[in-house]
């Protein structure tokens, strides 16, 4: 029986208030990118609070299915990283309780909260899309703020362009007007010039009332009457007062969209299958349709054998009638006629068809969005319990709270979600994939990086220690790392000094010994590097010395060893010898000609490496030898005298 313990009434406070506080971050990020898209439309239109209102509530119920995933991988990832950070996490572990178990009371809260998404999207998420899309085209429409600028010609009256190239912003006087007119084409059109005005709007923001003072009317008066190049008569008013009325509409009034509800986004799933079936049985019947007019254009009718396709072809394609035989017996002027009319005839037949193909591109595009549509409410709906199954494990892999590294981390995750997402619904849109596969390859990409962070997580596997991958890099590239010995605080007894000069002795006259025998300078056979190479027992068993006298001799208080200890240099006793240390690992490399040839200058890198540290370490003992024998005659004369 579930029972509902207090380490999942704790774990839920820790991740629901942070989910709430993450989700109202990534809906604010979203409004703003989306905001971004239209701010063109809303600039300068001289939109209400209440117009202003409602676009940000519908944008907002839009965006909440894609802020659900973002916050529960954000707030997932805090939470057991502040679990983690604290030790908490540790202690839970500690107690017998494994991961799953804390992930628990989380996963059942992320199932609803995929449920919540899934229904929002179906019923919700269509009403506001239909809305929004409503307030969109109504802004598109209206008709900007009548806001005249000085020094510049505006543009924002339909029909009318108008400088002016003063304004007084108290008395609202205009000074030094220019008006271009364009009634029809570009002939009836006057030019009104006018030394000031006032304009203001009527009562019911129809139409502007421009009071003109002191100016001049020119005006073309071409009527339909007047045709071809007869002169077009011309007027010219002189006024001192002049009131003209310009059409303005400046209320915001909402686009009728009976007509247009047509957008798969504004559909719930039911509906959505719904006209997919009527899309289809459309498509198959226009389909029908243009394959049967097609075939009058290459094919006459004839009754042919059906069951031979080749002889029906061939048959079809046999002329009833010698045409070049007629066309040679025309007239030159009939020649040109039937030939501009052939062309004329061909030239129709390839718009008609063209026309015809870009129309069943179109429908077939209308029915792949109704289909990506239909799968994108499953899967983003599925990815909250991904982006939970990503954020959790590494919140507990990385332990680092806060919003530093988890905020670089799903910023991350969401980049590549967003690249596999938005590249397969346009490669999906566009005929280039399947639907199928563009809609869930960002699924795909992320449902086994889920399994492989909460495998790692729950297994206390180490993934993203840092250290580990810094060391893995530098045995690669075949970089070193330097010793670093200090003076230790407590030495509770010092070091046999005859002992360790005896082993830095022994380990001179062993390097002395291998350097005859062993040309490390000379390049090595790769047959023996790949398929019979072998360990190098005498540089192990010569480190082995070496480092037991440096970790003796490290306990000594003199300073010049201490020194003379860190120019020691850290042996790689197996790279100069193969690649890898399993055999079938060096077969491999060795017969891929790329890889081996890598490996192969590696390795006689690493030989040169040890050529030159074994010469470091025999000049490095000669400096230390008479010391250690200096320290070891001063303890013994102490020992003597007491």
């Amino acid at each position: 029986m579930f029972r509902i313990k207090k380490l999942d009434i704790f774990i839920t406070k820790q991740f629901g208030l942070l989910f709430v506080g993450a989700f109202f971050i990534c809906q604010f990020v979203l409004m703003m990118q989306f905001l971004w898209r239209y701010v063109d439309e809303l600039i300068g239109k001289g939109l209400s609070l209440e117009v202003m209102a409602q676009f940000f509530w519908y944008m907002g119920l839009m965006l909440i299915p894609q802020a659900l995933p973002l916050a529960i991988l954000l707030s997932s990832l805090i939470s057991f990283g502040n679990l983690g950070e604290s030790s908490e996490l540790t202690a839970i572990k500690a107690a017998g309780i494994s991961l799953m178990q804390a992930f628990r009371p989380l996963i059942v809260i992320v199932c609803l909260i995929a449920g919540v998404s899934y229904s929002f999207q179906d019923q919700i998420g269509p009403m506001a899309q239909e809305k929004l899309f409503q307030l969109l085209v109504s802004m598109k429409q209206k008709s900007p703020e009548l806001e005249i600028p000085e020094g510049v010609f505006y543009d924002g009256i339909p029909g009318t362009n108008i400088y002016v190239q003063k304004k007084d912003l108290n008395t609202g006087m205009l000074y030094g007007i220019m008006i271009y007119r364009q009634s029809g084409s570009y002939d009836d059109q006057a030019i009104i010039l006018a030394d000031s005005g006032m304009m203001q709007s009527t009562a019911e923001k129809k139409h502007l009332l421009l009071k003109l003072y002191d100016g001049v009317w020119n005006e073309n008066m071409r009527s339909s009457e007047v045709a071809g190049n007869a002169a077009v008569p011309y007027r010219r008013e002189t006024f001192s007062t002049k009131h003209i009325v310009l059409d303005f509409d400046g209320n915001f009034e909402l686009a009728d969209m009976s007509d247009n509800n047509v957008d798969a986004k504004a559909k719930g799933m039911k509906r959505i299958f719904h006209d997919m079936d009527s899309i289809r049985e459309a498509n198959d019947t226009t389909g029908w349709q243009f394959y049967r007019e097609g075939k009058t254009y290459f094919f006459r009718l004839a009754q042919v054998d059906k069951a031979d396709s080749l002889k029906a072809i061939k048959e079809a394609a046999k002329p009833s009638v010698d045409f070049d035989s007629i066309f040679a017996k025309l007239k030159p002027e009939q020649k040109q006629i039937a030939v501009k009319a052939a062309l004329n005839s061909a030239q129709a037949t390839i718009t008609d068809l063209d026309m015809k193909a870009n129309y069943a591109k179109y429908i077939h595009r209308y029915y792949r969005t109704h289909v990506i549509e239909a799968i994108n409410k499953i899967t983003l709906s599925l990815s909250c319990l991904i982006f939970f199954f990503i954020g959790a494990p590494l919140g507990a892999i990385i332990r680092k709270g806060g919003l530093g590294v988890p905020v670089i981390i799903s910023v991350l995750v969401f980049i590549v979600y967003f690249i596999f997402e938005n590249s397969g619904m346009r490669m999906a849109r566009d005929d280039q994939w399947t639907v199928w596969f563009g809609k869930l390859i960002s699924t795909a990409v992320l449902t086994p990086i889920a399994v492989f962070f909460t495998y790692k997580a729950n297994k206390d596997s180490v993934v993203f220690n840092i250290d580990l991958y810094k060391s893995i890099l530098m045995r690669i590239l075949g970089l070193r790392t330097k010793r670093h010995i200090y003076r230790k605080e407590v030495i509770i007894e010092d070091p046999k000094y005859d002992v360790d000069a005896d082993l830095l002795i022994n380990v001179n006259l062993e390097i002395e010994a291998y350097s005859n025998h062993h040309k490390l300078y000379l390049w090595p056979n790769p047959i023996k590097v790949f398929f019979h190479a072998g360990d190098d027992q005498e540089i192990e068993k010569l480190n082995q010395s070496l480092e037991v006298a440096i970790e003796d001799l490290s306990y000594t208080k003199d300073k010049l060893i201490l020194s003379e200890l860190n120019n020691y240099p850290i042996i790689a006793v197996r790279a100069h010898t193969r690649p890898f240390r399993r055999k079938w690992m060096n077969i491999v490399s060795g017969l891929i000609l790329p890889l081996g040839i890598f490996f192969y200058f590696r390795m006689i890198r690493f030989r040169l490496r040890l050529y030159r540290d074994l010469r470091t370490i025999r000049s490095t003992t000669d400096r230390v030898l008479p010391r250690i024998i200096e320290l070891t005659t001063q303890n013994k004369s102490i020992t003597e005298l007491i």
